[in-house]
């Protein structure tokens, strides 16, 4: 028999220490590897990012510089002064082309103190945590790798620019991930030619890795199970979770109004111990800073691989028309995405291939 449970009646206290604990690959990718990985034969990027990221580990681990000549010293830098070494790489290229299984094995890869993270939890614990204590605190790791790296706004132009330079600084190697080369983050969410020295210390930390594929995006979203109804959640609820260990059931609106309580450092002990999701009652989310705040709960839930029921509105109107097409939208599509998969899971028991 399940245990019913509340996500409205948590609220999760974390120590700095426990906080920085969660930074390591996902469920998902907790053993992935460079040899897990398939590159695709038509894709040579891809063949190219994996021995350049496999080499780069190799580095890391013996403890040597990434200034040199050969291939390294193309790739990163070699030939120029030491304070214009590259600290690191950007995997840049679209959606599905298995960037973040490349980032979890190289974080897999190599030894000693590291993280693992998106960019958006990395600007949480920053809130959590101050700045001060983030820097000093990842300052004696040796690697520190940051998936979906975006500016959201200038506040986070001007904070990521100077931890990437402070933490480059202090010898600790970056990679990131993104779907936006470095120079180009910020466009279409804020005035970023405002901020392009901030945007520009960003992008002089890194050497760009280009990894192509067929991007995801041009695919559409995948259709959303239709939403069960009211009178019919508890008895799928019974039917579907009643064997499993945990599960959580909201009010959605309940649920989105508690979240502003919750500091987003912590959703991932917010969702600890829980082996399924439902929701009553899904409504459009119409304030942006609450769709953003959602969204790093639905890259949480996704990470645990939670399957969800749910009523009301189906998940690809959980945000707004103007919110798909906006600035965000990147953020919005993948969201979206996310939560159709774990709904089709938990409604129509389906999993992702």
């Amino acid at each position: 028999m399940a245990t019913y449970t509340h996500l409205t009646d948590r609220t999760p206290h974390v120590s700095a220490d426990e906080l920085l604990s969660g930074f390591r690959p996902s469920e998902r990718f907790g053993e992935v590897s460079f040899n897990t990985y398939r590159p695709d034969p038509a894709q040579p990027s891809q063949q190219a990012a994996v021995d350049a990221l496999r080499a780069f580990g190799e580095i890391i681990n013996r403890g040597g510089s990434t200034n040199g000549g050969g291939f390294f010293g193309k790739l990163f830098g070699g030939g120029k002064k030491k304070d214009d070494t590259k600290a690191g790489l950007y995997l840049d290229g679209g959606f599905g082309v298995g960037k973040t299984h490349l980032l979890a094995s190289l974080w897999h890869m190599v030894e000693g103190p590291k993280a693992f993270g998106t960019f958006v939890e990395y600007t949480n614990l920053v809130g959590a945590l101050t700045f001060r204590k983030t820097v000093e605190a990842l300052s004696h790791y040796k690697l520190v790798c940051i998936d979906e790296f975006e500016l959201d706004d200038p506040g986070d132009t001007v904070l990521m620019s100077r931890l990437m330079r402070e933490l480059a600084e202090a010898g600790v190697k970056l990679v990131a991930t993104s779907n936006t080369l470095p120079g180009a983050l910020g466009e279409g969410r804020f005035a970023a030619a405002d901020f392009k020295r901030e945007i520009q210390v960003l992008a002089d930390q890194f050497d760009v890795l280009r990894v192509d594929g067929e991007d995801f995006r041009h695919r559409g979203l995948p259709a959303a199970p239709a939403p069960v109804a009211d009178a019919d959640f508890d008895a799928l609820v019974d039917n579907r979770f009643g064997g499993l260990g945990t599960v959580a059931i909201d009010d959605f609106e309940a649920l989105i109004d508690h979240l502003s309580r919750v500091h987003p450092s912590r959703y991932r002990q917010f969702i600890d111990g829980l082996d399924a999701i439902a929701w009553r009652n899904v409504t459009t989310i119409t304030q942006q800073a609450v769709a953003l705040r959602f969204v790093v709960l639905a890259d949480r839930l996704y990470d645990k691989d939670l399957p969800i029921i749910a009523s009301g509105v189906p998940f690809d109107r959980v945000f707004t028309e103007e919110m798909m097409t906006g600035g965000y939208q990147k953020k919005y599509f993948r969201a979206v995405s996310r939560l159709t998969a774990l709904s089709r899971e938990g409604m129509l028991d389906e999993t992702e291939a």
